[in-house]
């Protein structure tokens, strides 16, 4: 699926093929019609019908049973491979030729019927992932040229001005311009309680407004949002393989091959030499082809795996393919970016310093109102200071920005100059008191301004990046887990052991360029073993490359860093790092649940057909209820509890 307008277009078009043409309308159908066959063969028997009658029934009953089968065989056979479905097809056409039809077309009835209800287990994890669509209004109520117009999604440009009403869905990623709404968010980030939303906040696709009004500005069309980029990962997720998939698929090449092979001996051999009669050795070796196939233990693995593919998109967690979700159970350390992964990466006012002759509500008013009129983040984060304690600001004039520097302006004709030390420092002695408090807040890694009024010193800010709250949690839940935890950033020194202190990582990094975090990591993955980088940025697109895993934050993280990244964290949400190394390792649980038990199956069944002479019906039984049972176990265990577990623990809101 290239993008998700695309797919719209199509159903709009109706360039889809109708549903009657797939194998999957026909399949189901096509097992009603087997079971029917052999159940009229049978009464026709009883009633002593004539024999041609009889037999073109059972005919019937065979293609029905067998047509795709023999199509997969016949396919696989085209690529000079062998595989489970030429095994059956066999074994149906081997009782046939010893006049046991029934028998034959139980296999086909029960071989389809499993493939059925494997197809419906699986779509219910596919289904999982298909169910986002919906997520999707068809279109949108759009402001253009002072009107209101309804057009399809996929005409939204970057620009138009979107009217989102109570109770619908947003269409496209966006930035609202007016209104004041909640927000229900889980279908992106997972948040179980919905985000309040008002002017200059983002709003995402498939999101659900609640009580408000929003106008909302497109800032992506409707092919690249964060809910199609959703979708693209995972439908390309479910089609890449995990090495134990991939080990068991060349398995099945060569089983199935020596199953043939020593099925032929043996049909050949025992009658050869007098042991058994042809068409009894036959008969059982039929029996033999049937319950040893390896269909449970194929299934196991791919089952498993689109199923926590799966459960991981419905909780945030988007594996780009089997390999790394099989891959993060095996990781022995986690590396983090400092900046926008472990922080915010959005500077705070942390620390104001006045002098005594000043309050400081004061000094912050003259240095908020001053630097309202910058855009540099800096000047932003003093805004928002005074903003929050509810601080009046007053107007200014000549407004300068010196880059690199600071900023000055004239507020109640006083120049009031903004800037670094290095810049300021030149104007004049520093106070003792403010050069104490600058030299205490630079050792801990903080950014300081200084903040002169007419040529006489008003006090000091300091401003850091601020630690994401969850942070150190996550890091001793992963510590708990006996994973080691580095920390990479380009940042200096000081910042970044005063951060690694607060969050207690075990290794520290910091001055990195781009090339140097990927030393680093292949550093680590010597001395320790598969690495997990977590990541945002473009300088952290090779590290996340160079890593087992790399691990990109869904909302914060750049193109590039969602694209180099083996599985999306959706919302930013750190925690979901220790749930998706439990979920990998979950699975990888179940996927060896799976193939013991398939092993243990066809054994047990191999034993039977020559202890006690196991019927066909009985194998074929066996054999096929094992692999409905691996394919359940993976859907039940992976999917369906923990969302209903999930269901049970998201809050209700009144």
């Amino acid at each position: 699926m290239a993008t998700i307008v695309f797919e719209q277009e199509q159903v709009e078009q109706g360039n889809e093929r109708p549903a009657w043409q797939t194998q999957a309308w026909w399949e189901p159908r096509l097992v009603v019609v087997t079971l029917v066959a052999i159940l009229s063969s049978l009464a026709l028997e009883r009633l002593e019908a004539p024999a041609a009658l009889i037999l073109i029934v059972n005919v019937i009953s065979y293609i029905a049973g067998g047509i795709f089968g023999a199509k997969t065989a016949i396919e696989s056979l085209l690529q000079r491979r062998i595989d489970v479905d030429m095994l059956m097809i066999l074994a149906a056409l081997g009782a046939a030729l010893v006049d046991q039809w029934h028998e034959g077309a139980i296999l086909l009835f029960l071989f389809s019927l499993s493939n059925v209800l494997q197809d419906y287990a699986i779509g219910r994890s596919r289904q999982a992932i298909r169910s986002l669509l919906k997520l999707y209004p068809s279109e949108a109520k759009v402001k253009r040229n002072g009107t209101v117009e309804v057009i399809k999604v996929n005409l939204i440009k970057v620009g138009d001005l979107i009217l989102i009403e109570p109770g619908e869905r947003i269409p496209v990623d966006g930035m609202v311009k007016a209104g004041r709404s909640a927000v229900d968010q889980s279908p992106i980030t997972g948040e179980s309680m919905p985000v309040e939303k008002s002017v200059g906040d983002k709003v995402f696709a498939g999101t659900l407004n609640q009580q408000g009004m929003l106008d909302v500005e497109a800032l992506q069309p409707a092919s690249d949002t964060v809910l199609a980029r959703i979708i693209k990962m995972v439908e390309e997720a479910q089609d890449s393989k995990a090495p134990t998939e991939r080990f068991l698929e060349r398995f099945e090449q060569i089983y199935a091959t020596l199953i043939i092979a020593a099925v032929a001996l043996f049909i050949v051999i025992p009658p050869a030499l007098g042991w058994v009669d042809f068409t009894h050795n036959f008969y059982r070796a039929m029996v033999l082809m049937t319950v040893a196939s390896p269909c449970a233990l194929v299934i196991s693995t791919p089952a498993s795996f689109i199923s926590a593919i799966a459960a991981g998109a419905r909780s945030g967690v988007l594996f780009k393919g089997g390999a790394y979700l099989e891959g993060l159970a095996l990781i022995k350390a986690v590396a983090f970016d400092k900046t926008g992964t472990l922080t915010l990466g959005k500077p705070a006012v942390t620390d104001i310093v006045p002098c005594s002759e000043i309050t400081e509500e004061e000094f912050l008013r003259i240095a908020a109102s001053v630097e309202s009129r910058s855009e540099h983040p800096l000047a932003k984060a003093v805004t928002n200071a005074a903003q929050s304690r509810g601080i009046k600001l007053e107007d200014v004039t000549d407004f300068e920005a010196i880059p690199g520097r600071g900023v000055q302006a004239i507020l109640n004709r006083q120049v009031v100059q903004i800037g670094s030390p290095q810049y300021l420092l030149q104007n004049g002695d520093f106070p003792a008191k403010l050069t104490e408090a600058r030299h205490r807040l630079e050792d801990e890694g903080k950014t300081v301004m200084l903040v002169q009024q007419s040529g006489k010193w008003i006090g000091l800010i300091a401003l850091a990046d601020q630690l994401r709250p969850e942070a150190k949690t996550i890091i001793d839940t992963l510590h708990g887990l006996g994973i080691k935890v580095a920390m990479l950033t380009g940042d200096n020194p000081k910042v970044a052991q005063h951060i690694a202190q607060q969050v207690g990582v075990d290794q520290v990094h910091a001055g990195l360029m781009p090339e140097d975090k990927v030393t680093v990591v292949k550093q680590i993955e010597r001395t320790t073993g598969a690495v997990a980088m977590v990541g945002d940025g473009v300088n952290d697109a090779p590290a996340l490359a160079t890593a087992s895993i790399g691990i990109a934050m869904g909302a914060a993280g750049t193109d590039v860093a969602l694209e180099t990244a083996d599985l999306v964290l959706m919302g930013d949400r750190l925690e979901l790092i220790p749930y998706a190394i439990g979920l990998s390792k979950k699975a990888r649980r179940v996927v060896w649940q799976n193939i013991s038990f398939a092993i243990g199956v066809i054994i047990l069944l191999i034993i039977s057909a020559f202890v006690v002479n196991l019927p066909l019906p009985l194998g074929v039984l066996g054999h096929e209820g094992s692999t409905v049972i691996v394919v359940l176990n993976g859907l039940i265990t992976l999917l369906i509890l923990p969302e209903i577990r999930r269901r049970r623990a998201k809050p209700t809101t009144a």
